[in-house]
């Protein structure tokens, strides 16, 4: 490798993305964005990762891959792993340059001509949900997550009408939940209220929109084990295509519980870091899906190794793809998803459009599918000058209080 270079921007939220260039010229590009702690990973990259890259060869991924994560001693987290994944993309972007096609050829071929991808909708009462998901289904989309407010709560996770209070007051957040400013936005929670609200909600879309639409929900690790259980018995009857985070994974005893007391399928794993973290649940088989993501889990190396350790136990792909996730992480994704034989679903939420302008793609969305594009590497070209426009905005996500002023969850 001849040199690296970190890239923060702001265009419609915070990317960090990390450019190899080889001694040949060819450049490759990898997503470092970890939401709200995006300058932690920029200062990981540039003072201890990119000195390590000078001189190093370029197509020798694994072993890179190994020396980053080995050498450091202090081994696994998000700004870690996230730095490791840049540059693992961007290895692999490189490599299928070289050899002129797409990362999915390399990576084995295509299992398939388009990955399924699931939009997010949502309102505040059924009226705006209604309205989201017509709006969904019209843009293409086949499967839809649901996300909706709950009765005497001003402000919960999921929904786009919820209004930003510092940096941008007044705008919607469907690209980017975490609002710009000094300190995080408070907003409010009652699990209770939420568990008598939700069936009811689920009751109404499945009879206004019929038995065949693919249905999701994110409960957001809001609940806990007894609770998570109690909802995904309480969905059964709308037959949904899982019930997401219902409960935090950090603590893998718990899913036995939820899985004694429902077969609402479950999607884990978008705050996971490696497939040390996946291990025991897709041996136990207490999970239908894995929501890890090429930017959060290390790069295209390991998340494809992850996903042949759960092909064993046929559990799915359900990448984690919302805007934080910059448009060369998705494309990796598209790529990884393309290639693997126990792809299940492809979260796409659309990125605004300053994003696109810096970050120029080739993947295509059509009638609900995805795909990544037959052109060399992962199909994205950086726009520097573009990206130098946005410099970085300090920004937080959210973080939630019960009525009692207790820290939850959010």
């Amino acid at each position: 490798m001849d040199r690296a270079e970190v890239v923060v921007t702001s265009p419609d939220r915070n990317f960090v993305t990390l450019k190899i260039t080889t001694v040949d010229g060819v450049t490759g590009l990898g997503d470092a964005t970890l939401n709200g702690r995006e300058l932690a990973v920029a200062a990981y990259l540039s003072e201890h990762v990119v000195p390590l890259l000078a001189g190093r060869d370029a197509s020798r991924i694994e072993d890179a891959w190994q020396f980053l994560y080995r050498s450091s001693y202090w081994r696994r987290g998000p700004v870690t792993m996230a730095a490791i994944a840049a540059v693992d993309m961007a290895l692999w972007d490189i490599k299928a340059k070289v050899a002129g096609m797409p990362l999915y050829q390399l990576l084995g071929g295509a299992s398939r001509t388009g990955l399924m991808a699931y939009g997010h909708a949502s309102g505040k009462e059924l009226p705006e949900l209604f309205d989201s998901i017509r709006e969904h289904q019209a843009e293409g989309y086949r499967s839809i997550r649901v996300q909706t407010g709950v009765p005497g709560l001003e402000s919960i996770y999921g929904i786009a009408s919820n209004k930003t209070t510092e940096g941008n007051a007044g705008v919607r957040y469907d690209f980017e939940p975490a609002q710009r400013g000094a300190f995080p936005a408070m907003e409010d929670w009652d699990t209770r209220a939420y568990l008598r609200h939700v069936p009811t909600v689920f009751e109404a879309v499945r009879n206004e929109f019929g038995p065949e639409l693919p249905l999701l929900h994110d409960g957001h690790h809001r609940m806990t084990p007894l609770q998570a259980a109690k909802l995904g018995k309480s969905l059964e009857p709308y037959d949904l295509f899982w019930l997401e985070d219902c409960t935090p994974a950090e603590n893998q005893e718990a899913l036995k519980l939820v899985r004694q007391h429902t077969t609402t399928p479950l999607a884990i794993g978008e705050v996971f870091n490696t497939i040390w973290d996946f291990k025991d649940i897709i041996r136990d088989q207490l999970i239908d899906y894995v929501r890890g993501a090429v930017t959060h889990m290390g790069g295209v190396t390991p998340l494809r190794k992850t996903m042949d350790y759960a092909a064993m136990y046929q559990i799915k792909s359900g990448f984690h793809g919302p805007t934080d996730i910059s448009p060369v992480g998705l494309a990796a994704q598209m790529h990884l998803g393309m290639a693997i034989h126990n792809f299940g679903i492809q979260e796409y939420m659309q990125h605004g459009p300053r994003t696109n302008q810096v970050f120029r793609q080739t993947f295509t969305f059509t009638d609900g599918y995805l795909h990544p594009g037959d052109e060399p590497g992962l199909g994205v070209t950086l726009d520097v000058d573009e990206a130098g426009k946005y410099p970085y905005e300090q920004a937080y996500l959210p973080f939630n209080r019960l009525a009692d002023g207790t820290v939850h969850d959010w």
